[in-house]
């Protein structure tokens, strides 16, 4: 075994649990609050061939969770047709249940409706679901409010009265779903092993959600990549010739078939990522795959123009950086994520609608709650969502007191060094590349797939000189650099949309720690170790 790697696991006391997690030590569906009724309720709306409705999200663990269950009920043997999945539409309806459920659910004959990934806060819409004599089973992952929907059954590890594994918390929407689906194995409505043909679904949505990849998560996602890898969906072996997808990687899912998906939500319907993934057609699929690549190259360009603008002009000051512009809102919250990859300050992205109103995106990071700031400024905006990530509302006249307000909020905080946050934290530190071979690449691959709680392992390589830097890409915003190190070896490392400064670093520059992830570099049937510039420190 590759020294570097038994000195990782050493290191994060990994054993080959872990490592190889068993299928069979799931946590059992039934510890989960309300998987009773809903497994008879599932099982009586089957039997009686009744209409189903199920409702989900515009994200990407929403979508795959709706797949999830709408596969489910296939399986156990409900009539395609007594099936309808419902998206919310993002310019329409918003975040949340939409009102619309309620007469579509009815126009459909539906009796019984099941929510993915959203309805623990959905009270009035459950209440009237129900004076409609429709039945509803929530299954999500999201905080719940004081009181719980008075639906028949809400499957939620984050109810306040569940006291069961605290693994169960860090689930996906999607992987909520899944809980309900091996509860529905147990009682015998799906036959055994059926459901692990969903696993390439929950690994999508569990990843794009970006949760925890620990415990629970660490073996639905270890076995739903052994499943991708050899997916029966034609809309997933599209999507990954489409995208240029050859191996099943946390990154490949994270930056390359998560964002074709989404875009369908952020740009236009998120039903096309749907229809590709529940589609039986391969030619279909194709279809529908080209139109998620368009979407998301026109998403890439929309994101890079609205970063440019916005960085030409002069970001705003204050701790938190508040921007306005004419923007498309599907891409506000991306535009605020890359303002805090460059500026290292929370960012709040608003665009105007057509009503006059502005409408946003934030996202934050360390001890700066966005959730909280914004709940502070309840009398001219309306919002909500994580400490992460959230949503915001306001009436245009209110930007410029909404912007004061904000950064008062953070400075009565007195947040000290909230960059460290941010600053990467390698593994390893060394000035020697010897041990970069296939057979770390090949080890480290045992962890995959990498995400919070299971980082990646990054090596911070010191004493190493620069011997050529080559801009790349159309747009020439790559960087190349050939690194040497001290004992000789020499290693390719690329930072795709690199930093400014990087650019300006001269050849034979050993005042420099690199930090870098190592990758596979395959040519015409040759295979070699090269790495991702994550990060440049000068030597103080």
């Amino acid at each position: 075994m590759n020294k570097l790697f038994t000195q990782l696991c050493e290191m994060r006391h990994l054993d080959n649990g872990y490592i190889h997690p068993e299928y069979t030590k799931l946590a059992n569906p039934s510890i989960l609050p309300d998987i009773s009724p809903a497994v008879l309720r599932i099982e009586s709306a089957i039997k009686n061939r009744e209409k189903v409705f199920i409702y989900g999200d515009y994200d990407v663990d929403g979508i795959t969770a709706s797949t999830v269950m709408r596969d489910a009920l296939v399986m156990a043997g409900l009539p395609r047709d007594n099936i309808v999945v419902m998206l919310p539409d993002r310019f329409v309806d918003g975040y949340g249940m939409s009102k619309r459920l309620v007469s579509r659910a009815k126009n459909f004959g539906a009796t019984l409706v099941v929510t993915v990934d959203c309805g623990s806060r959905n009270h009035e819409i459950i209440d009237d679901l129900g004076s409609n004599h429709i039945d509803t089973i929530i299954t999500d992952h999201h905080e719940c409010g004081d009181t719980l929907p008075k639906a028949l059954a809400v499957i939620n590890p984050k109810r306040p009265d569940f006291a069961g594994l605290s693994t169960l918390r860090d689930l996906a929407g999607v992987g909520v779903a899944f809980k309900l689906v091996e509860a529905m194995v147990k009682a015998h409505l799906i036959p055994a092993g059926q459901e692990k043909w969903l696993l390439d679904l929950v690994l999508l949505g569990t990843i794009c959600d970006s949760m925890p990849l620990t415990l629970e998560n660490r073996t639905l996602t270890y076995y739903g990549a052994k499943v991708l890898s050899k997916t029966r969906r034609p809309g997933l072996i599209a999507l990954m010739r489409s995208a240029g997808v050859k191996n099943v990687t946390a990154e490949a899912i994270g930056f390359q078939l998560g964002p074709r998906l989404n875009s369908a939500g952020r740009l236009a319907s998120a039903d096309i990522a749907l229809n590709l993934l529940c589609t039986r057609s391969a030619a279909k699929a194709a279809s529908l795959a080209a139109e998620l690549e368009e979407l998301n190259s026109k998403r890439r360009s929309e994101q890079r123009a609205a970063f440019q603008e916005i960085s030409d002009r002069g970001v705003s000051n204050g701790p938190v950086i508040v921007e306005a512009g004419k923007w498309h809102e599907g891409i506000l919250g991306i535009v605020a994520g890359r303002l805090v990859e460059e500026y290292h300050r929370p960012a709040i992205v608003l665009s105007e609608m057509a009503d006059g109103t502005f409408k946003g995106s934030g996202r934050s990071f360390g001890d700066f709650n966005l959730a909280d700031a914004l709940k502070s400024l309840s009398e001219i905006a309306t919002g909500g969502g994580h400490a992460a990530a959230a949503g915001v509302r306001l009436d245009k006249g209110n930007l410029a007191p909404f912007r004061e307000g904000i950064n008062t909020y953070y400075n009565s905080l007195h947040l000290a060094d909230q960059e460290r946050f941010l600053v990467s934290q390698p593994d390893f530190t060394t000035d020697s590349l010897a041990d970069f071979n296939l057979d770390l690449l090949e080890s480290l691959n045992a962890l995959e797939p990498f995400g919070p709680g299971n980082e990646e392992p990054l090596f911070c390589l010191t004493g190493a000189e620069i011997s050529a830097k080559h801009r790349m890409g159309s747009d020439k915003n790559h960087l190349r650099l050939d690194l040497c190190a001290h004992d000789g070896h020499t290693i390719k490392a690329v930072a795709f949309y690199a930093k400014d400064r990087w650019f300006e670093l001269a050849e034979s520059d050993a005042r420099c720690r690199f930090c870098i992830r190592p990758t596979l570099n395959e040519w015409q049937g040759a295979r070699s170790v090269e790495a991702r510039l994550v990060d440049i420190i000068p030597e103080i």
